[in-house]
């Protein structure tokens, strides 16, 4: 191997390398560290910002009109189930504001400070969403009990009916749309305020229960009701919460990193990948791979053979917007395949 420099034909930043003598000893690093920020995988980044945006206008403005329809029969009926459910859509509307902005701020570019850019703005709004919740547990709640103390008949009971299955529709709907684009463009926020809006639609059909219940003669039945969809919440609140700090702990479901394993595990001149690290910034994901090599390729084909991985990394491994692949030399007689 003679000492060479290297520039890459394809877009790095700052990416020319001056390779150094073909003692693989002397390279282990600065032979392969190439990521593949390449102009496709930004506009794809940007494209699933503006598909998350649009997410969350349409379902703001679906539960925006629900809870408003609903409010308006709470006032006039006094149930305390339809108040709980009304408090939890209201709450579930306004969690697209956060959303909507940190889909905005991760569209930025990185900088010299943010060098991985801007898409963790999209992990902190689910912290958001966690708060949101647990205040709308909290007042449901206090509203459920203080009903229980004092009890208050609901009134119009065919209108709280007719609510209740308003707030189901309208937070399916919501529900569907969340989670299919929260899942297609990799955002864990997104799905979790979907699974949200879901739990949501189930609640106010108890709504539907309570108003049973005060047409029997039975008016306990509503703010038992409203407390049942406070433990609701509160399953809710468990779920999501667990999701967003799981995302903001940087873990990754592990049949990922088994699949990033076997891409590369097969890409020809690896003999074996000896580790991987992976990471979602935002709803797009980041990995760092280490593989061995033969010892005796030549410099210029363990830099092509890393170059090969990085490629069916970011191409097979969905939701994967940059690799970075690092060759060691390795005796072929020594390394598993894992």
């Amino acid at each position: 191997m003679n000492d060479h420099t290297h520039a890459h034909p394809h877009d790095h930043h700052d990416h020319d390398h001056h390779h150094g003598h073909g003692v693989w000893r002397f390279v282990p690093h600065a032979v392969t560290p190439h990521s593949h920020d390449a102009a496709d995988r930004i506009d794809d980044t940007i494209e699933g910002s503006a598909r998350g945006i649009r997410a969350v206008g349409i379902s703001f403005a679906v539960l925006l009109v629900t809870a408003l329809v609903q409010l308006v029969v709470t006032l006039l009926s006094g149930s305390v189930a339809l108040l709980a459910d009304t408090i939890h859509n209201f709450s579930d509307a306004f969690t697209a504001i956060p959303l909507a902005l940190a889909f905005l701020v991760g569209r930025r570019s990185p900088t010299r400070r943010y060098t991985y850019g801007f898409g963790r703005a999209e992990d902190l709004a689910g912290l958001v969403v966690i708060v949101m919740i647990a205040a709308s547990a909290v007042l449901a709640g206090y509203e459920a009990i203080r009903r229980l103390v004092d009890p208050q008949p609901p009134t119009h009971l065919a209108w709280v009916a007719a609510a209740g299955a308003i707030g189901f529709v309208g937070n399916e709907i919501v529900a569907q749309y969340r989670i299919r684009v929260g899942r297609s463009i990799g955002s864990v926020a997104l799905v979790a305020d979907g699974q949200h809006a879901r739990t949501d639609g189930f609640t106010s059909l108890a709504v539907l229960v309570g108003a049973g219940g005060a047409a029997l003669g039975v008016p306990i039945v509503d703010p038992i009701v409203g407390l049942l969809i406070t433990v609701a919440i509160a399953g809710v609140l468990w779920t999501t919460g667990r999701d967003v700090l799981r995302r903001l702990m940087d873990a990754v479901d592990p049949a990922v990193v088994g699949e990033a394993e076997r891409v590369v595990g097969d890409v020809p001149g690896v003999l074996g990948v000896t580790g991987v690290r992976m990471r979602w910034i935002g709803h797009r994901m980041h990995a760092e791979i280490e593989v061995d090599v033969d010892e005796a390729a030549p410099l210029r084909d363990a830099h092509a053979t890393a170059h090969r991985a990085e490629r069916e990394l970011v191409d097979h491994i969905p939701g994967v917007a940059s690799a970075l692949v690092h060759a060691y030399p390795g005796h072929r007689e020594h390394v598993v395949r894992r």
